[in-house]
Order: structure tokens, then C-alpha cells, then sequence
């Protein structure tokens, strides 16, 4: 059967609500109690039950909230351009640093019990209904014949997370620098189109009849919670996602107040109920049942092998120029960056 993706989304009647986005910063706001909100695409679900509970507490009372979605790289980048906005919560380290850099967030940000992490999570590999392909491991993915959807990783945070992923799973096992090029090269020749986000990923899939998608651990339960007939798996060796989030510089005191219950053990066990993992460093979460993960009782089992950024890769300061760098002003490109050009896959915008 031929494969068919669709790269971007428009007027979708599916299960996932997808947010506009073409405003980056929300609504404006006059008043002091309305928090403008920008994030990376996946958020918009968890953060309407975030907003809720916050607002019952008494620094949420008479709070409203401006929330925009969108690809990681792109909200960032439109905050940098003047978008409205008080509390940040990207998928990468490195969108957050180009808001340090540009005096829009305080260069302590990351200094908290948390170092700046708001959500965690791990890499999912979204399969249909009983797992027709069998689909179990990272070797799976570049079999002939399987068909992978994945996120762009010039905008979407989702996509250097899965990315990074991949290359761990050959350098972590032993192999050669060019072993891992060889194997992210196969990977990117079953995976033909690129869509701008996570979400969008997800949306391409679930209209799609593709094989896999290589997404966060919780969206795919967020799919499963929304009525998708999808099941995932947990590679055995995997990659620890941690999102960060911050104030801005000017932004009012109600925003702290959120971010701080944002990383408190309520907020935090909010964000489990939609597919997050729990945050290092804050005290007394309990982690409640998760409708639609494999194991709703318990939800986040621990990978064989856990690889992270700091310790696998040098850091995000790192490894975002070595392996995504884009080639501008004479720089090379990243390794990923020059493996996609080389691919043929076709790397989609917002």
C-alpha cells in the first residue's frame, strides 16, 4: 500500500485539538491578572487544567490566562520579536537561552530546586492498533518498508529530542560517529515528510496510515486518552526529555506565582494525569493514575538505559550546534541539519 502523510493540518475534525499558530504571543493584555502563556505545542491540553487549578488557589484568584501553542524553536524566536509574554515553557534548553541572551529572561532562570524544568518525559514510538509492524526498538524504525513520521527539528523541539535519540542508540551501544550517521541517514529515508511540531506530527499520523510516529511519552498516552485506536512502546534505551519554563523579566507577580505552582507537587501531579513525567527536585508528588498509558497504575516505568543531554551529549550549549546547527554566517551544519539536506525528506514550516 502506498504511504501518504499530510505535513500540515487544517480544518482537523480528529480526536487532537490543534492550536493556531500564527500568533505567537495570545491575546495582549492591559491588566496585571491576565498571564500571557507561550509554549511548545503539546502543552495546550495539560495547561487547561493547569490554568483551572491554579485559579482556585489564592494567587490564581481572579488570574485570566493568554495562552499560545506552538513549534518549540518557532514560539521562541517570535517572543524574541516582541510576541506578548510572561511565562515561557519550551521543549528545549536552547530556546530559552536565545531569551536569556536577548535580556528577555532573567540569566539565573535555571538556579531553582527544578534548574528551570517544568515537564519531563521520555521518547515514545506511536504504533497502530496492536502493532502490526511489531514495532519494539530503535533497529525497528530503519527496517525496509516501515514508514516513520517525525517532526522537523528546525522547529520543533520534538524532533532534536527524538533525533538525539536515535544517534544515542548507536554511540551508546558502542558504535562509530559514523555508524550513528549511517543509522540516522536510514532513518531519515523512511521518514519522507517532516511536520513543524510535535502536534502536527501527531496529527499527520493519526490522518496518515504510517507505520510509526517518534514523538514525546506523553502525547502518545494524551492520543490514547483522546479515543485514538494507537498503542506505543518505550524503546528500552531511551533519552530524558526535560522541558524548562520561566518568567520574563517584566512580567507581574502572578506569573511567578504561576510558574512557582507549576513546579509544585499539585502542579506537577497535574501534569502526570496528561502523560509528563515528574520533575526532579520537588518534594511530595505523588504520581496519580494515567488513563491511557500502558500501565495506568503505573504509568512511568524506568528504561533499561536512561541517556540525557548533560551527560551523553556535553550539555544542550553543546549539542545544539554540533548536531543542528543551520549554517549561517559560514558555519557548518549541524550533523543532523546536513543529514536531513541529504535525505530528500521533506522539512516542513509553519
Amino acid at each position: 500500500m502506498k504511504k501518504t502523510i499530510k505535513a500540515a493540518v487544517v480544518g482537523l475534525t480528529g480526536v487532537l485539538a490543534l492550536t493556531a499558530c500564527t500568533s505567537a504571543g495570545g491575546a495582549s493584555s492591559d491588566s496585571a491578572s491576565t498571564i500571557n502563556v507561550v509554549g511548545f505545542s503539546v502543552l495546550e491540553t495539560a495547561n487547561k487544567a493547569e490554568f483551572s487549578a491554579f485559579q482556585d488557589t489564592d494567587p490564581g484568584k481572579d488570574v485570566e490566562f493568554a495562552p499560545s501553542y506552538g513549534a518549540s524553536g518557532d514560539q521562541s524566536r517570535a517572543v524574541e520579536a516582541g510576541a506578548d509574554a510572561d511565562v515561557v515553557h519550551f521543549s528545549l534548553e536552547t530556546d530559552m537561552t536565545r531569551l536569556v541572551d536577548d535580556d528577555l529572561v532573567a540569566d539565573d532562570w535555571n538556579s531553582g530546586p527544578t534548574k528551570g524544568i517544568a515537564t519531563s518525559s521520555v521518547i515514545a514510538f506511536v504504533v497502530r492498533s496492536g502493532n502490526p509492524k511489531n514495532i519494539t526498538s530503535w533497529d525497528d524504525l530503519v527496517k525496509p518498508g516501515v514508514t516513520v513520521v517525525a517532526a522537523n527539528p528546525g522547529s520543533s523541539g520534538a524532533a532534536r529530542w527524538s533525533m538525539l535519540g536515535a544517534w544515542a542508540h548507536v554511540v551508546g551501544a558502542g558504535g562509530s560517529e559514523d555508524d550513528a550517521k549511517h543509522f540516522v541517514s536510514k532513518l531519515l529515508s523512511n521518514t519522507p515528510v517532516l511536520p513543524a511540531s510535535g502536534r502536527d506530527a501527531t496529527s499527520a499520523f493519526l490522518e496518515g496510515d504510517q507505520d510509526v510516529l517518534i514523538t514525546y511519552e506523553n502525547e502518545a498516552i494524551l492520543a490514547k486518552q483522546s479515543g485514538s485506536d494507537i498503542d506505543y512502546v518505550l524503546p528500552d534505551d531511551n533519552l530524558l526529555i526535560e522541558n524548562p519554563a520561566a518568567v520574563t523579566k517584566d512580567a507581574p507577580q502572578a506569573a511567578s506565582d504561576f510558574l512557582d505552582f507549576m513546579e509544585s507537587a499539585p502542579g506537577q501531579e497535574i501534569y502526570a494525569k496528561y502523560g509528563f513525567r515528574p520533575v526532579e527536585g520537588i518534594d511530595g508528588v505523588t504520581v496519580p493514575e494515567v488513563e491511557g498509558a500502558n500501565d495506568p497504575s503505573d504509568p512511568f516505568p524506568a528504561p533499561q538505559t536512561l541517556y540525557t543531554i548533560e551527560k551523553d551529549f556535553g550539555g544542550w550549549s553543546k549539542a545544539a550546534d554540533e548536531f543542528f546547527a543551520d549554517g549561517e554566517d559560514g558555519e557548518p551544519l549541524g550533523i543532523i541539519t546536513d543529514l536531513i539536506a541529504k535525505s530528500g525528506s521533506d522539512a516542513q514550516e509553519d
